[in-house]
Parts: C-alpha cells; structure tokens; sequence
C-alpha cells in the first residue's frame, strides 16, 4: 500500500512513518519544504505541499492521485500559552490545512481509499469524572470548538467517497517528545510533583499503540472504519497517580505539586484547558475493531518508555 503522510517530520508522524515502512508499505511524506526530511527511514519518498493553499496545486493533487491512503497529522503545537495570534495559527493549521487536503481530494481524478485524519481529545472538552466514549458529545471551550470544526472539515472528503475516520488522540507518551519529554528534566532531579489538586484525568497513550493503532484502521477490511476512533490507552489516569508511576519509573520522589495558581500565570487560558483539567476517555469502538493494546496499562508504559 502507497500511504501518505502529513505531519510526517512531527513525534507520531515519523514513528507512523517507520512503522508502515517496517511493515513493507510505501510512504509518501507530504511536507512544507523540499526534499526528505531528515530522521525518516529509508525509501521514504517525500512530497511539497501547502497546507495554507486553496487545494488546486496541480503537483499536490498529483500526488494524491498515486496514494492508496492517507493519514492527515499536521498541525501546530497546542502546548504553548495561547496568545491571539497563537490561537490564529492553530485554528489555521489545522481547519485551514484540512480543507486544502479535501479540496485537492475533491480535484484528483483518482482518489486514495481511505483518509485516517488527526482530531483530539479536545473535541470533548472539561468533563470531570464523566466517561467519555465516542459517542459523548463536544465541549464548548477553544479546543472543542478547533476540534469540531477539524472534523467537520474532513466531512468533505468522506462526501468524496473516501472512507474516512477521524482519530481523537490523547496525550501521546514518549521520551523524544511531547509533554513526557517535558516533564522527565524536573522529574529526574526529584521536584516532580503533581499539576494543580492532580485529581484531572489524563487520557494517555504510549506512542507505540498509537502508530499501532493507525496501522490496523488502515489495514482494515473495506467498508468496516467507523467515522471516529478514541485513540487513547483502555485506562485512563489521574494526574496524581500517572505522577506517582512516572516517579516508580524514575526511582525519583514525587513531592512538589505544581500549584494551579502558577501554572495560570505561566500559561493562562492554556494551563486551565491542558493541564488542570482533563477528560476520561476510553476507545470503545477501537477496542470492539479487534485491536490489542500492547502497554494498556500507565505503569509498564512508563517503565518502558523510562524505567531505570
């Protein structure tokens, strides 16, 4: 299979990369610059593309003539403090890109079959301790909102006749990026602690189910894709216990909380929508697809992601 890649220079991009090319697959990175970007495995080819585009590059709509599927994964980083123009660029990257990718899905004269596209687990917003499967209605806040609209983009290709679902990705643990990699410095020096009262739930996922998981939606049979997936792990955490576990893993104590107060003054709106609230998510139709968990459970994830 001929897979295209977006996003493919980012954490989950460029293990997806690696995982489909170890599996035999061609992979086609799709990317804002020329040439093959560095760290992607051999044989990968690579693309040009625009995400700010209208979708009527001829060279990109070529280029998606020659794809059996697509996986759409770029867009900018959330975890830093939201200032206006900051929002812009997130809103823009992601809405603003998916449309050009659906517009240029909707020019080619041959289609890829199927279209995995990223969304988050924003969509669902604050929720306290509700369970949340996919079924669960969005949140109300900036990233519901960003997500939602995400989504709804990708309709466009799904009304193309691309089989399509969208991937509600929860916090993607590994030591080479995202907020794990963040937090393992103050973690390693022993004044890691818990963010805020720490009783937000942390819907998380270790890197490698997570390319895992794209892997086995792409493979599916024909036809059987629902229109959205939870990617996260079956057990969702707490923020205090995934601290405690982190900490098991380090062999490091886990005694200074991050007080909330300060991290709303370090990253206003940002802090309050990321890291001192959360949502309890479970994958239920990813689960009921067949798939197995390889580290279903936060405290072997750790322990292999960093355990001394």
């Amino acid at each position: 299979m001929r897979v295209g890649i977006t996003g493919a220079t980012g954490l989950i991009g460029g293990a997806l990369a690696s995982e489909l090319a170890g599996r035999g697959h061609q992979v086609v990175a799709l990317t804002r610059r020329r040439g093959v970007p560095g760290g992607l495995p051999a044989g990968v080819r690579s693309a040009e593309w625009n995400p700010g585009g209208d979708g009527t590059d001829a060279g990109l709509v070529g280029v998606l003539e020659d794809l059996d599927a697509l996986v759409h994964l770029a867009g900018e980083p959330v975890g830093k403090r939201w200032t206006t123009t900051r929002k812009r660029a997130i809103r823009g990257s992601r809405v603003g890109g998916t449309n050009t990718l659906v517009a240029a899905l909707g020019a080619a004269r041959k289609r890829p079959a199927r279209l995995l596209a990223a969304s988050a687990v924003g969509y669902y917003g604050p929720r306290g301790d509700e369970e949340l499967d996919e079924g669960a209605p969005p949140g109300d806040d900036f990233l519901a909102e960003i997500c939602t609209e995400w989504e709804d983009a990708v309709g466009g290709a799904r009304q193309a006749g691309i089989e399509t679902a969208s991937l509600r990705i929860g916090v993607v643990l590994s030591p080479r990026g995202g907020a794990l990699a963040t937090m393992l410095p103050p973690f390693r020096m022993g004044v890691g602690g818990r963010l805020g009262s720490g009783r937000q739930w942390m819907p998380w996922i270790h890197l490698a189910d997570v390319t895992a998981a794209m892997t086995h939606l792409l493979e599916a049979p024909a036809g059987s894709l629902d229109p959205v997936y939870n990617l996260t792990a079956p057990n969702p955490v707490t923020n205090a216990d995934f601290t405690r576990a982190l900490g098991k893993a380090l062999r490091r104590p886990t005694i200074f909380p991050v007080p909330g107060f300060g991290m709303r003054l370090a990253f206003g709106e940002m802090a309050d929508a990321l890291l001192l609230s959360g949502q309890r998510v479970v994958p239920r139709r990813l689960l009921a697809s067949g798939f197995h968990f390889q580290r279903p459970e936060i405290g072997p994830a750790l322990m292999d992601l960093v355990g001394n």
